[in-house]
């Protein structure tokens, strides 16, 4: 829910873990009271509000406050994005970007030829 990938847990967690023992830890029922203290240090969040998680509250909770294209967030709404806008937006930045340094790169050349002509 929180989009940390198990690697970055585990490399959090030290030298012992990996991937595959995040994953282990994610199937168990019951976990060991200091590695759940650890895991939600790492996550900055309370133990309790792992120990006490339910699937389907977390799913009614995120249902309730879900309406159209917005996100209700303690009353901020936050736009979706639209993928093809951001495209087209990240495509302009660069070309505006080749234009910058097309430009610097003709002002150096502009300041070379002076020295080399003034020579």
């Amino acid at each position: 829910m929180l989009g940390i990938k198990q690697d970055a847990l585990a490399f959090e967690l030290g030298e012992d873990w990996n991937q595959q023992r995040i994953s282990t830890l994610e199937q168990k029922e019951k976990i060991d009271s200091e590695i759940l203290e650890q895991v939600a240090a790492i996550l900055k969040i309370p133990a309790e509000a792992i120990r006490n998680f339910d699937e389907q509250q977390a799913i009614n909770n995120i249902s309730c406050n879900f309406s159209g294209n917005a996100v209700n967030n303690n009353g901020v709404n936050i736009q979706h994005i639209n993928p093809i806008d951001k495209i087209i937006q990240l495509h302009e930045e660069k070309i505006a970007l080749y234009e910058r340094m097309l430009k610097e790169k003709d002002e150096m050349m502009g300041r070379l030829e002076r020295l080399i002509g003034g020579r």
